[in-house]
Parts: structure tokens; C-alpha cells; sequence
């Protein structure tokens, strides 16, 4: 069990977030398969972004329904990595309230890299024990303060941190205004079934129309397009 270190509240890493979506938004549809939303050059290139940041985190949903390794994939960047002295996987990090994570889940069982896990006061013990062997267990408040956590992370080293979701975590991140760039790989369809997850959730977004984010990229991946957007301090 730990406690979240204090790095100052106005120090935070780079929090890119990243997300592929269908035309109308969805992130997935409503069956009990994963909707596949990006081709191989995209997954590609989102390989090569996770090889460039330090830390990467979902949150305990994304765990539960997906079951991701959040692993880097490409034996070249993991090789690059190490030889600019860091290690060949990325830090994974979750976050929860309420707990209800299995330590069997790909998220704790592969890769060499620390597992933090940022979780409400009241859940921290329990899970310390349910994860004593799979991950660092850091009490995060009640609730989790995403600002405070952001803060242990760079008092922890982390400068840049990958976010991928799910909806709910990005849209406590955007609404919080604690994201820098946002990365969105639009897919050539559309899902249309409103009980299916949406890349955000209703909330107060700083980003408006009279406060817009800036549009740094535009990048066609075969029938994907790539948009990546710097959002204003």
C-alpha cells in the first residue's frame, strides 16, 4: 500500500489521450466481441506513440471489459527504449473507486514494468491484499483525485502519460482540463447503438466553441483519419 506522493499541484506530466472512435462517436458497439476500429498502420502508429511516453493508463472498466496488455508491441521500439536507459515496457497505471479487479487480468500478469493502481480510500486495503503480487496499491482519495495522482506520477519520474480510455476516464481527464494533446483515429463507419460506450460522456468541457482546441494534424491511414488536436492552457 502507498500513499500519493506530493510533487506540487501544478506539476503534472504531458497527458496525451488517445482514442479511436467511429464517425458518430462510438468506441465500441454492444456485443460481447471488441469492435475493431483501426487498421494495421494504426496500430502501428499508436505502438510507436505509447514508445514514447513513459507511463500508460485506463481505467478499471477498460481492465474488466478488455482484458488489455497494454504492452509495447514492436521488438525494435522496446530494444530503442532500453538503450536510451529506460525500461522496455511502460509504467501501466488504472484507477478506481470501488475496486473489482481481478489480478489475473493481463493488465498485472504481463510485462516487467510497474503497476500502479490509484484507488479510493475506502478500497485500498482490500485490494493491497487481492494485488500484493501483481501491483503497487496507492491511495488515491475518496474519490480518486486525478490531480493528486498526476502529481505521484511525476514525483515518480513520469513526464509523458498515454491515457486510452475508456469513456468515463476520458471524460473526467477532458472535463478536469488535464489533457494536452488528444489524438483521435476516426474509423470509416458508423455504430449508431445508443446502449454501446461513446468516446466521452455528457460533462462541462473547457474546450468549447468560444475555447477551442487547435487542430495540429490531419493524417489519412488508408480509409482511417488521424486527427490530432493541442488543447489551449
Amino acid at each position: 500500500m502507498g500513499t500519493a506522493h506530493n510533487a506540487g499541484v501544478n506539476e503534472r506530466p504531458y497527458v496525451l489521450l488517445s482514442c479511436a472512435m467511429s464517425v458518430d462517436g462510438y468506441i465500441d458497439d454492444a456485443t460481447s466481441e471488441r469492435l475493431r476500429l483501426s487498421n494495421a498502420a494504426d496500430l502501428d502508429r499508436v505502438d510507436a506513440v505509447r514508445a514514447g511516453c513513459d507511463a500508460i493508463l485506463v481505467g478499471a472498466g477498460t481492465i474488466r471489459a478488455d482484458d488489455p496488455k497494454l504492452l509495447i508491441r514492436s521488438e525494435a521500439r522496446r530494444r530503442q527504449r532500453v538503450a536510451r536507459g529506460k525500461p522496455a515496457d511502460l509504467t501501466k497505471v488504472t484507477l478506481t473507486n470501488w475496486g473489482g479487479l481481478n489480478p489475473q487480468a493481463r493488465f498485472f500478469t504481463t510485462g516487467d514494468a510497474p503497476k500502479l493502481v490509484y484507488a479510493g480510500s475506502g478500497t485500498v486495503k482490500g485490494l493491497t491484499e487481492l494485488l500484493a503480487d501483481h501491483a503497487e496499491v496507492i491511495d488515491g482519495g475518496d474519490p480518486v483525485s486525478l490531480a493528486g495522482m498526476l502529481a505521484d506520477l511525476t514525483a515518480r519520474g513520469v513526464r509523458r502519460l498515454m491515457v486510452e480510455g475508456g469513456g468515463g476516464v476520458h471524460t473526467q481527464f477532458l472535463t478536469a482540463g488535464l489533457v494536452d494533446e488528444l489524438q483521435l483515429a476516426i474509423a470509416p463507419f458508423f455504430v449508431g447503438d445508443p446502449s454501446a460506450p461513446r468516446f466521452v460522456r455528457p460533462g462541462v468541457f473547457p474546450d468549447s466553441p468560444d475555447h477551442p482546441m487547435r487542430l495540429a494534424e490531419t493524417t489519412r491511414i488508408g480509409d482511417v483519419a488521424l486527427l490530432r488536436y493541442l488543447i489551449r492552457g
